[in-house]
């Protein structure tokens, strides 16, 4: 799909009023936010149009899962703290999103204001589908969505999306449906920049390092990858159900996926039509449950995993084939870990190539950890400096290296 978007530098905000979707889907604990990672993401757009002289702001995000009706444990008000903490003035708060009161408060604001909309996902129309009072599913008509969109186009002259964790969803705030400009924030720019250079004409020798547990879950993601790289590492979970196919391996009580199974030597002969070199791990850290605690050993290809233990980790060989290939990629894109890297007994696998993909970067290479678990293992190893792109989405960022089209993506004006 195309990811040359119009973004908000090229626009005139001189008194205009913005509608601007963002991802404010921030942790609670009693009330509380536990992590603003997400709102301080959305800093440099916001102040970047109050310094344009953008007549006002208007932020608009879901937090957590409603399902269409108003529950005040989702509520955006604890956010409106947290924004005037970080932006350092008044944020107007509105006890809702769409309506003839919301749209009078946006219609008009003094110059210059900030203004926090409750969440877009009280509305049934936001999803177009959730449950009613009574927890049965519901559905809103075309009719409602469309008359829900109508009213978010009042609350602004341009739109702006900043919510790549969203992007893959055709949801109504994702749509900037009835706006004749529609332009990605400066954090969306920057996730299209980066996955335009590994999807668009990547710099050879392109790397792909996959891992994560099920092969079927993946299966449009190596598919689509094998089109573009030069060569593949695959660890994590689903590297034990490649080596029980390809190559008769035993592996114990390790994860083994009976659906991606029944693909993985059609995805091993497209490779090597291709000419995609394939690097799977050679040896193991495997233990006796899964635990923490549990008792460890190494082993390899050859001698197998022993009935009722478990690969858990890559061991020190594997680390060391994977080494080369990191050394010589212009380009890498890395989605999901090596093992189970939250349990310090089992993360040197994941922590290596870490170590190595941080080296890459400094070599001058472009190198891309997709969202979800691999951007934690970013954060925990504070490397997120280091590298030269951590997606803030997982979902979307995979369906993006699947070659789906992303309807947030498709719904921005062009650049031209």
């Amino acid at each position: 799909m195309a990811l040359n978007k119009l973004a908000i530098d090229k626009l005139n905000l001189q008194n205009q009023r913005l509608l601007m979707r963002v991802d404010f889907n921030v942790p609670l604990k009693d009330g509380k936010i536990t992590n603003n990672q997400r709102i301080v993401a959305a800093m440099d757009t916001v102040k970047y149009a109050i310094e344009k002289g953008a007549k006002s702001v208007v932020l608009m995000s879901h937090l957590g899962r409603p399902d269409g009706s108003p529950n005040p444990k989702y509520s955006m008000k604890p956010v409106q703290a947290e924004l005037e903490k970080l932006l350092k003035k008044t944020v107007i708060f509105l006890p809702d999103c769409v309506g003839p009161e919301v749209e009078k408060a946006c219609a008009n604001p003094a110059p210059g204001s900030i203004i926090l909309l409750e969440n877009l996902r009280f509305h049934l129309e936001e999803e177009g589908k959730g449950k009613d009072a009574t927890g049965n599913k519901a559905k809103a008509t075309p009719e409602e969505v469309q008359e829900f969109r109508q009213s978010l186009r009042r609350l602004g002259d341009l739109y702006i999306n900043d919510a790549f964790g969203t992007a893959h969803r055709a949801h109504s705030s994702m749509m900037g449906e009835g706006f004749s400009q529609r332009a990605a924030g400066f954090l969306l720019k920057k996730e299209l920049q980066y996955f335009a250079k590994a999807l668009d004409n990547p710099e050879k020798p392109f790397l792909a390092i996959l891992g994560g547990a099920k092969v079927a879950d993946k299966i449009q993601l190596i598919e689509n990858l094998l089109d573009k790289v030069n060569e593949m590492i695959i660890g994590g979970g689903m590297a034990y159900t490649f080596l029980k196919e390809s190559s008769g391996m035993e592996i114990g009580a390790s994860l083994f996926d009976k659906e991606g199974a029944k693909i993985v030597n059609k995805l091993l002969d497209k490779a090597q039509a291709k000419g995609v070199q394939i690097h799977l791990p050679v040896d193991f850290i495997i233990a006796d449950g899964f635990s923490e605690n549990a008792n460890s050993s190494c082993s390899t290809i050859k001698q197998g995993i022993p009935e009722g233990w478990l690969g858990l980790d890559i061991g020190a060989q594997s680390i060391c084939q994977f080494r080369a290939p990191i050394k010589r990629a212009k380009v890498i894109v890395w989605n999901g870990p090596a093992g189970v890297f939250e349990w310090d007994k089992f993360a040197a696998g994941t922590k290596a190539i870490m170590d190595e993909v941080v080296q890459a970067t400094q070599r001058g290479a472009i190198t891309i950890i997709g969202g979800g678990d691999t951007a934690t293992c970013a954060a925990k190893w504070n490397t997120e400096n280091l590298v030269s792109h951590v997606s803030t989405g997982g979902g979307a960022s995979l369906e993006l290296l699947e070659g789906k089209v992303l309807p947030g993506v498709a719904a921005l004006s062009d650049n031209k």
